[in-house]
């Protein structure tokens, strides 16, 4: 199977997802060592960084951490808006899966993780939990079913 070649009778994958960062450190130890992902890549340019990020194997879809300034189409306006967002939490956010939902949620308390919302059964059928990364994203984790 390539890359294009997904299964989905369209030929389009999704290679790439970005969240915005303002600490790439911070951000990085959330995502390689609470998370467990691998970085793929981490690319500085200036005072900005973009971080690359993703389960371990290689294979799939990324997350590129970006600085939120680094869109040059983004007016200062902008920027301060996207800033505002990001510390209330209203930016951006992912969907993740994981095999245990309650070891991945202890990870995330002993971490020290914001958490939003504790592993729960929900009305709609999956059992997941919500916490932030530290640039704000809400990031929520359904247990993957068996």
């Amino acid at each position: 199977m390539t890359a294009m070649d997904t299964g989905t009778g369209t030929g389009i994958d999704v290679r790439s997802v970005f969240l915005p960062h303002e600490d790439p450190d911070a951000s990085l130890a959330f995502y390689r060592d609470v998370l467990g992902f691998e970085v793929r890549g981490d690319v500085g340019y200036g005072e900005l960084r973009w971080i690359t990020v993703g389960p371990p194997g290689g294979a799939g879809t990324s997350i590129v951490l970006e600085p939120p300034s680094a869109d040059p189409g983004r007016t200062p306006e902008e920027v301060r808006t996207v800033a505002a967002m990001m510390a209330k939490g209203t930016f951006a956010g992912l969907l993740l899966t994981a095999d245990d939902l309650d070891a991945a949620f202890e990870r995330f308390v002993a971490a020290g993780a914001d958490v939003v919302q504790e592993p729960v059964q929900q009305d709609w059928g999956v059992r997941d939990c919500a916490v932030r990364d530290p640039a704000g994203n809400l990031l929520r984790v359904q247990e993957r079913p068996a």
